[in-house]
C-alpha cells in the first residue's frame, strides 16, 4: 500500500517537473520574441502555470539572493521535488 502511494506521489512530482519546464520554456519564448504574448493559447497556458507555480516559488525567491535577470527558484524547486521523491522512495523500503 505504501509503495502505491509513493508511486502516485512520484507521478505527481514528475508531472510538476514537466509543467515547470514547459512554463520556463514558454517564458523564454516570450522573452526572446519567438512567440508573441498576443497568442491567446500560449499566453493562457503560461498564465495558468504562473498561477500554479508562483505561490510555491515566491518563498524560495525570498530566501535566495537576488541574481538579477536570472531566476534560479524553479531549479531550486525542482531539486526540492527530487529530494522529496528520493526520501519517499527510501522510506517506502
Amino acid at each position: 500500500m505504501t509503495q502505491a502511494l509513493v508511486d502516485i506521489v512520484g507521478m505527481v512530482i514528475s508531472t510538476a517537473n514537466m509543467l515547470l519546464i514547459i512554463w520556463f520554456i514558454i517564458g523564454l519564448l516570450f522573452a526572446f520574441n519567438v512567440v508573441s504574448p498576443s497568442n491567446q493559447f500560449v499566453f493562457a497556458v503560461h498564465d495558468a502555470l504562473s498561477r500554479l507555480f508562483e505561490p510555491v516559488l515566491r518563498p524560495i525567491r525570498r530566501v535566495m539572493p537576488d541574481t538579477g535577470a536570472i531566476d534560479f527558484s524553479p531549479m531550486v524547486f525542482m531539486l526540492l521535488l527530487a529530494a522529496v521523491a528520493r526520501i519517499l522512495q527510501y522510506a517506502a523500503y
